[in-house]
């Protein structure tokens, strides 16, 4: 048995944090306080660290670069717990699981009325799936059916923590995987809309729920299930899901405000909102220069500005070269009252539409449903290039020519790039380079360049070293 958890890492505050209920406010003795715990059971640290490894960054110059930038750039171990850090991702959603786990406790025993209790549940159901999905994609390979039994994931912590020094182990990633579809799919079950009618979306409603299991399956390579619950979601109007970017331009009186819009619960496109302590949005580190940046946004098969229209404006420059996109609202959080000093925060959109879109239309070309697959990447074109643009294979198969003559696969290339344009320093396109063993190149402030290769073990971030140290552990290989 190995022995890990963030419980462990502060051991000073260990026995006075077991004696405890996890909020250190409440006793859950309603479900009231039961469904009010559940908004600590999301996890406040993002993985837009990921950004930093991922290949639509480059070395800039005159831009703030930390230590953990620079170790996650060269793809070394980062050392630290500061926000913006594996370490700290991984803590803070080990503390959000130990709250859902801490109402799925007690829920079926809680007084109240049976339609609220089966609410409450599905929130902690679906936010014990969703935080052990994000650390088995960072900290775990990525699902093989042919290695996943063998491969190590992470701890699937399904019970409070009640004693000091509790005893765990990694789990296969097949395992965790299992675990996960199992709350995931009862957390389904369960969901009713209509108690997070006035939440702003800052809650698992039935379609982040159906997002999640879209990404989910998408992830395992299950393309019919993926199809299924992306279906599900998106109804007979796909289109209401893509945010339309243009009319938020021209709505907005400025930079702020649009971001405001962009973020914005009322937007239909947007499915699950979390508030996030982080610094990514404030010093980025490592950007895209001009040449990246335009080469990602204006190559398209249909030589349309999409910039113009939509995804490139409006946007922030950095040191001399630097190129960001605006998505993230600049907020702070004053320690006391009179303070100066705090955290920054921002709020992630943690599921859109235009993922679930995308999901099904690459599960859509996995199965060779080539004109199912076009159809849903018409819905989004004309939302980024025009209403006019027409997408067609042959236009596809044109425009990737010089890569491939292999028609399934143009339109795979298309859904990937697609992706990396809709979520643009959002953290998902790393997972696209784990899925399909990318190679990335950095450069360096030398001029010399560093690689990932694409069977790379530093794919997989490392187990934090207090988990390894004090935990038991096994590491990650390197």
């Amino acid at each position: 048995m190995f022995r890990l958890l963030v419980s462990m890492i502060f051991l000073t505050a260990c026995n006075d944090y077991l004696e405890e209920t996890p909020d250190n406010r409440v006793d859950l003795n309603n479900l009231q306080k039961a469904s009010q715990l559940l908004t600590n059971a999301y996890a406040d640290a993002g993985y837009t660290f990921t950004e930093w490894m991922g290949d639509l960054v480059t070395y800039t110059v005159g831009t703030t670069k930390r230590p953990e930038h620079n170790q996650a750039y060269q793809w070394e171990e980062v050392i630290g717990i500061d926000q913006d850090t594996p370490t700290n991702f991984w803590n803070s959603t080990y503390q959000a699981i130990a709250h859902a786990n801490e109402v799925l406790a007690v829920v079926d025993q809680l007084p109240g009325d049976e339609a609220r209790r089966r609410a409450v549940k599905a929130e902690a159901l679906l936010t014990r799936a969703y935080g052990h999905f994000m650390l088995v994609n960072l900290f775990a390979k990525h699902y093989d059916p042919e290695t996943a039994t063998s491969d190590l994931g992470v701890p699937f912590v399904a019970e409070p923590e009640t004693e000091f020094l509790k005893e765990y182990r990694r789990n296969y990633v097949e395992t965790v995987y299992n675990r996960i579809e199992e709350d995931m799919l009862a957390g389904l079950e369960l969901v009713n809309d209509a108690f997070y009618a006035n939440s702003g979306k800052y809650h698992f409603t039935k379609n982040a729920a159906l997002a999640f299991a879209s990404r989910y399956y998408l992830f395992k390579g299950d393309a019919e299930n993926c199809i299924k619950y992306s279906s599900q979601m998106l109804g007979n109007s796909p289109d209401g899901f893509v945010k339309d970017i243009a009319a938020l331009l021209q709505e907005r009186v400025n930079t702020e405000d649009y971001v405001r819009l962009y973020t914005s619960p009322d937007d239909q496109s947007n499915l699950l909102l979390i508030r996030q302590v982080t610094n990514f949005h404030v010093s980025i580190a490592y950007w895209p220069d001009f040449e990246l940046y335009s080469s990602l946004f204006q190559s398209n098969p249909f030589g349309a500005e999409d910039i113009r229209a939509s995804r490139e404006y409006p946007l922030y420059v950095r040191g001399e070269n630097g190129v960001g996109a605006a998505k993230f609202e600049f907020l702070f959080e004053r320690s006391s009252l009179t303070s100066n000093v705090g955290l920054n925060y921002t709020i992630v959109l943690a599921f859109r539409g235009e993922e679930v879109i995308l999901n099904r239309a690459e599960s859509y070309v996995r199965q060779n449903r080539l004109e199912e697959a076009i159809a849903d990447l018409q819905v989004l074109a004309r939302k980024r290039y025009g209403n006019d643009v027409v997408l067609d294979l042959a236009t596809l198969q044109n425009y990737y020519s010089p890569i491939t003559s292999d028609p399934q696969i143009a339109v795979l290339i298309y859904v990937l790039d697609e992706r990396a344009k809709e979520f643009f320093h959002e953290g998902l396109r790393w997972f696209d380079i784990k899925r399909y063993e990318f190679t990335v190149r950095h450069l360096l402030e030398d001029g010399s360049t560093i690689t990932l290769q694409s069977d790379d073990n530093r794919k997989v971030l490392q187990i934090p070293k207090a988990a390894q140290d004090v935990g038991g552990l096994e590491p990650n290989p390197r």
